[in-house]
């Protein structure tokens, strides 16, 4: 299940289907981040966690390297109805 579900989270950033929340993008500018780095992170990484105590559904925590490939990034996000993968919040691991 964790293997499709990634691939699943790939294949919507892949082709555009992702969306981010307000709070994304300011954590990604304060990290000094940009999409290229969230973007990188989720198609080299891994699920680290699955949360699913919340309401608004499932929630995966995806950790992967930046595209400098050695910048640790952590992604948090969730499935909308939709299908839309949305990006909750990012932020450099140290």
């Amino acid at each position: 299940m964790p293997r499709r579900t990634i691939e699943k989270i790939r294949d919507t950033m892949r082709s555009g289907n992702y969306d981010m929340t307000y709070h994304a993008v300011e954590e990604m500018a304060e990290d000094s981040l940009d999409i290229c780095d969230i973007e990188s992170a989720i198609l080299r990484g891994k699920i680290k966690k699955t949360e699913k105590n919340d309401p608004r559904g499932v929630k995966f925590v995806i950790e992967g390297t930046g595209t400098d490939r050695s910048t640790i990034i952590g992604v948090v996000g969730r499935f909308k109805e939709t299908g839309v993968f949305l990006i909750i919040t990012v932020y450099k691991i140290t």
